[in-house]
């Protein structure tokens, strides 16, 4: 299974959707935690272009956000991700 990495928020409703997503389908991820940390979130920026979170890798894929994540679910394509 693929390492599943999510940069997230506390207080972020989208990072608890697809937190819960992950949950659901019984997916260990390592969640790194923005609040207070320009460090860590200026890390998570470089690497994904983009500065709201939640922002997700599956392996070494970058998946984008909680809308992308739930995309690619309806479509069939996340448990393939998941397995590689």
């Amino acid at each position: 299974m693929s390492q599943v990495v999510v940069y997230s928020s506390d207080y972020c409703p989208y990072c608890m959707r697809a937190k819960a997503l992950l949950e659901k389908k019984s997916v260990a991820f390592e969640e790194i935690k923005v609040d207070g940390k320009p460090q860590v979130r200026a890390e998570m920026t470089k690497k994904a272009g983009r500065t709201s979170v939640p922002q997700i890798w599956i392996g070494d894929k970058h998946v984008g956000g909680c809308d992308d994540l739930f995309a690619l679910e309806r479509a069939g394509k996340l448990d393939a991700l998941l397995l590689v």
